[in-house]
C-alpha cells in the first residue's frame, strides 16, 4: 500500500514528522518499507502560460515560444515538445534554476535563437519515469505561481507493507484509523451523502453465485462528458500512490478504492447485452481482458457476464469488450463483495495480480459497497458531469460474513501480556479500534467491525491489545518452564549426532521448500507423479516434492552462479508421495558434493570430489548406528549417471540411492561437472545396535595380505563376503586397500590386493593355522570367481 502523507493527513493530522509516523506504523505491525519525497529536488520552477508558438527559422522540430510567468516582460523559450501550443500553461523552469539529476538552467541560444528558460515535461521535474510531452496543467493554474506550492509536492510517499491479515489498511482510510489509535486523535472521515438520483435509468443484474458474491450493487449514470479530464490533484494523488491515470471513469474507481478500500469498476453500458449475470464459468469460455491478454476460463472461476459473453473476471480485472473508452457517455457504475474463498487465488492461477484481487484475496469490507457507490457517483458528477439513477442493490444475508461473539477474559490478558491491565485501558483501546465491548464477569464480550476479518478469537483481542499498548513497553520477565530431561534411547541415533557428523565432514545444513519445480521433479524422478497444489505461490513452485534433491540441486545451481566452487549441503526433511492409501510423508536425509575436497593449497595438488568421497561420507553415516549389514547395490535411477549409481540396502531391504547426477541433468542445469548425491530413509539411518561389550583377546593377530587376479565385472563387495564365508571364525577384519589394472594386468581383468587379519581369543596362531585359512580363502575365489593370485 503506497499513499501520499499529505493524502492521510486530511484525514488525520498527529504532530509528528513523517519519520515519526513511519515508525510508528511500523511498530504497531503495519511495517514501513520506504518514505520518499514526492517529487524531485527543484526549485525556481513556476507556472507558465504560452502566448504565442512560431517555428524555429534553423530547424523543424524547435519552436520558439513567447511564455508568460508573471514576471511582467514575457520570456523567449525554444522548446523542442510536440505538444506545445498557444494559450496552455506549463512549468517554467527559470534562469538560474536546478532540476533534478543535476540540471542548472542558464541563458542559451538554441540554433542561433535565445532561450531564457525551459519548459519542463513531467520527468525533468522528477515526476514520472517516462512522458510524451510537456507537463499540462489546469486551464485555472495561477500564472507565476510556484509549482511546488501549486501541486503541494513538498509531500513524501509512504509505503507500508502489510501482512496478509490487515486488508482493513489497504486504504487510506484504514491507515487513518490506525494512526488515530495511536496517537488517542480524532480522524475527519470524507463525508458521503447519497447522491439523488435524477432519472430511473437501471441495468438488470442477477446474481446467480450468491455464496461467492453475497453483495452486489450497482448505478446508471447516462450523459459524462467523454471530453473530461481527471482534475490535477486527483492526478497527482494516485500518482503518489503508484497508479497510472487512465480515464476519469478508472481513476476516480481507483481513487476510491485507495481512499475507501473498496474496488470498483466501470462497463461502457453502450457495450452491455441483456443485462448482468455474476456466475461461475464455464470450461473453455474466453475473456479478453483490460490489458490485452485473451484467458481460456477454467470452470468455477467467478465471472461477470451479460446475456452473450464474459465481461470481466470478478474481483481481478476486467475485460476489454465492456470497458470505458474516449466515446463512451453512459457507465454502469460495480461495487460488490466477493468472498475470499471465492477468488483466492484465481489472479495467480491466470498469471494476473492487480490490485482488486489483492484486495478482495484478503477481504473487503462487506458493509462499504453503497458508500463507495455514492463516493464515486459524487466525484464523478463533479468531473465527467452525467444524471445518475437510483442504486441497485443484491444482498443474500445468508452468505454474508456473521461477526460473532467473542469472549475475553482479564486473567488471559495478564498471562499472555505478561502485565496487568486496567479495565478502562482495555476499554479505550479496543473502543478506538472500533470494536464493541459489553463488560461480563470476568471479562468483556466483544463484537469485532465489519472490517476486521483478523479478528476472530480471543487471543486476536490481545494481540490488539498489546500492538497498541506498545510491544516495547511490555514487561520483560525470564521465562519459566517446566524442564523435563528427554529419554535417549540406545536404540536410536539423535539427529544432533547426525547433524554433526556432516558439519564436521564440511557439509552445510540447508532448509528448502517443500514445493518445487515440476520440470525439475520430472527431470529428476520422471517416474514419479508428483503432488500438484491447488493454490501454488508460483508456477515453479506448484508440485510437493518426492525428493529432497530437488532442493538441494537448486541450491547448488544458486551458489554456483555466485562463484561458489566448493558446495557441500545436506538436508532432513519430508517428501511426499501419493498411493493407494493417500499422501505417505516421510522423513529422508539427503547430501550433495560438488567440486574440489579441499580448498586450493599450497601442500596438496587440487581435486575434485568423486563418488568415492560421497560415498565415505554416507557410510560414516551409516556406522554411527552399526544396525544390520549395509550393501551398496549397483543399480541403475534414471537422474544417476549409467556406472555410478548404487542403491544402499539394510540386510536387504532398499534404504536410499546414491550416485553421480546423470550427463543429462548436468547439461539441464548448466553444471560445468556432474554433483554426487545421495538420500537415505531417515528412520532407517537412525536405527542402531545397542552396545555390547566382546573382550578382548590378549594374543597378537597376523596380517596376511594377498593380490588376486579377477574379471573386472566382479564387484570388490562380493569378493569380501566370499572371504567372510570361507575364512575361519579366527578371520576378524579384512581391508581392501589396492586396486590395480595396467601392465601385466589382462584385460577384461583387475588386480585386487586384500590385507587379512587372523586372531584367536585363546592362543597365538601357527604358521599351519593361517596358511589354511589363507587357503581355504583362496580356493572359494577360485571357485567362485575363477580368481587366481597375482604374480
Amino acid at each position: 500500500m503506497r499513499f501520499s502523507e499529505q493524502w492521510l493527513r486530511e484525514w488525520v493530522n498527529p504532530s509528528v514528522d513523517a519519520a515519526t509516523l513511519a515508525a510508528q506504523l511500523t511498530m504497531a505491525g503495519l511495517e514501513v518499507d520506504a518514505v520518499e519525497p514526492a517529487a524531485g529536488k527543484f526549485n525556481d520552477v513556476l507556472v507558465g502560460q504560452v502566448l504565442t508558438v512560431e517555428r524555429h527559422p534553423d530547424a523543424e522540430r524547435l519552436t520558439v515560444c513567447k511564455v508568460e510567468v508573471g514576471a511582467g516582460e514575457a520570456l523567449q523559450i525554444v522548446c523542442g515538445a510536440k505538444n506545445v501550443a498557444a494559450g496552455v500553461k506549463v512549468p517554467v523552469a527559470m534562469i538560474g534554476a536546478n532540476l533534478p539529476n543535476d540540471l542548472k538552467i542558464k541563458k542559451g541560444k538554441l540554433r542561433g535563437v535565445e532561450s531564457f528558460g525551459m519548459l519542463c515535461s513531467a520527468v525533468e521535474l522528477g515526476l514520472a519515469e517516462t512522458s510524451d510531452g510537456l507537463l499540462l496543467l489546469p486551464s485555472d493554474a495561477p500564472v507565476g505561481k510556484n509549482i511546488r506550492d501549486y501541486l503541494r509536492l513538498d509531500d513524501h510517499c509512504i509505503e507500508v507493507d502489510l501482512t496478509p491479515n490487515r486488508s482493513d489498511c489497504l486504504s487510506i482510510r484504514g491507515i487513518a484509523r490506525e494512526i488515530g489509535v495511536l496517537n488517542k486523535i480524532r480522524v475527519d472521515e470524507v463525508v458521503i451523502k447519497a447522491v439523488e438520483s435524477v432519472n430511473n435509468a437501471s441495468f438488470a443484474v442477477a446474481v446467480h453465485a450468491k455464496e461467492a458474491c453475497p453483495r452486489y450493487a450497482g448505478r446508471v449514470i447516462q450523459g459524462i462528458d467523454p471530453a473530461a479530464k481527471t482534475p490535477m490533484w486527483m492526478q497527482e494523488r494516485l500518482r503518489r500512490s503508484g497508479i497510472r491515470c487512465i480515464h476519469p471513469v478508472v481513476d476516480v474507481t481507483n481513487y476510491v478504492m485507495l481512499e475507501l478500500g473498496q474496488p470498483m469498476h466501470g462497463f461502457d453500458l453502450a457495450k452491455l447485452e441483456g443485462g448482468l449475470d455474476v456466475r461461475y464459468a464455464k470450461a473453455g469460455e474466453q475473456l479478453t481482458l483490460l490489458d490485452g491478454k485473451t484467458i481460456e476460463l477454467s470452470a468455477g472461476s467467478l465471472l461477470i457476464a451479460d446475456h452473450a459473453k464474459p465481461l470481466a473476471l470478478a474481483g481481478v480485472m476486467g475485460g476489454q469488450d465492456s470497458g470505458v473508452s474516449e466515446t463512451t457517455r453512459d457507465i454502469f457504475l460495480e461495487s460488490a463483495f466477493f468472498a475470499p474463498s471465492a477468488v483466492a487465488g484465481r489472479a495467480r492461477a491466470y498469471g494476473l495480480h492487480t490490485d482488486s484481487s489483492h484486495r478482495f484475496e484478503r477481504g473487503v469490507d462487506p458493509e462499504l459497497q453503497v458508500r463507495a457507490i455514492e463516493r464515486a457517483t459524487e466525484l464523478l458528477l463533479s468531473i465527467t458531469g452525467g444524471q445518475p439513477g437510483p442504486v441497485t442493490e443484491m444482498r443474500a444475508e445468508k452468505f454474508m460474513p456473521v461477526r460473532h461473539a467473542i469472549s475475553l477474559k482479564r486473567a488471559n490478558i495478564k498471562r499472555i501480556l505478561g502485565m496487568e491491565m486496567a479495565d478502562q485501558q482495555v476499554q479505550d483501546i479496543l473502543g478506538r479500534l472500533g470494536l464493541r465491548l459489553e463488560p461480563t464477569g470476568d471479562g468483556w464480550t466483544v463484537y469485532a467491525p465489519s472490517y476486521r476479518f483478523d479478528i476472530a478469537i480471543e487471543v486476536d483481542l490481545i494481540e490488539e491489545l498489546g500492538r497498541i499498548y506498545g510491544y516495547v513497553n511490555l514487561p520483560v520477565h525470564r521465562p519459566v518452564a517446566q524442564m523435563a530431561m528427554p529419554a535417549l534411547s540406545e536404540t536410536q541415533v539423535a539427529l544432533p549426532r547426525i547433524r554433526q557428523t556432516l558439519v564436521d565432514r564440511g557439509y552445510q545444513e540447508a532448509i528448502t521448500y517443500s514445493f518445487v519445480d515440476p520440470k525439475l521433479q520430472q527431470l529428476l524422478e520422471p517416474g514419479q507423479e508428483g503432488i500438484t497444489l491447488a493454490n501454488p505461490i508460483s508456477a515453479d513452485m506448484s508440485v510437493m516434492r518426492t525428493s529432497l534433491w530437488a532442493g538441494l540441486v537448486q541450491a547448488l545451481v544458486y551458489n554456483r552462479n555466485r562463484q561458489q566452487e566448493q558446495v557441500r549441503l545436506f538436508e532432513i526433511g519430508r517428501t511426499f508421495i501419493r498411493s493407494t492409501q493417500g499422501i505417505v510423508q516421510k522423513e529422508h536425509l539427503a547430501g550433495l558434493v560438488f567440486g574440489p575436497v579441499q580448498a586450493e593449497q599450497w601442500g596438496e595438488a587440487l581435486r575434485k570430489a568423486d563418488f568415492y568421497d560421497a560415498k565415505g561420507d554416507l557410510e560414516a553415516l551409516l556406522a554411527l548406528g552399526s544396525a544390520g549389514k549395509i550393501e551398496f547395490q549397483a543399480q541403475s535411477h534414471p537422474a544417476l549417471h549409467p556406472g555410478q549409481a548404487a542403491r544402499v540396502l539394510r540386510e536387504g531391504a532398499p534404504i536410499g540411492w546414491i550416485g553421480a547426477l546423470a550427463p543429462s541433468v548436468v547439461k539441464a542445469l548448466d553444471l560445468p561437472a556432474a554433483a554426487f548425491v545421495y538420500e537415505i530413509d531417515l528412520e532407517a539411518l537412525q536405527q542402531a545396535r545397542v552396545p555390547a561389550f566382546k573382550e578382548l583377546s590378549k594374543y597378537p593377530s597376523i596380517r596376511r595380505d594377498i593380490a588376486i587376479v579377477i574379471d573386472e565385472s566382479v564387484i570388490s563387495a562380493e569378493v569380501q563376503q566370499c572371504i567372510r564365508d570361507a575364512a575361519p571364525p579366527t578371520l576378524r577384519n579384512l581391508k581392501l586397500f589396492d586396486i590395480y589394472r595396467g601392465k601385466g594386468i589382462d584385460f577384461g581383468k583387475k588386480s585386487l590386493a586384500i590385507a587379512l587379519y587372523l586372531q584367536d581369543d585363546f592362543k597365538t596362531l601357527t604358521d599351519t593355522e593361517v596358511d589354511s585359512a589363507v587357503e581355504s580363502v583362496l580356493s572359494a575365489l577360485y571357485n567362485r570367481f575363477n580368481a587366481r593370485l597375482r604374480d
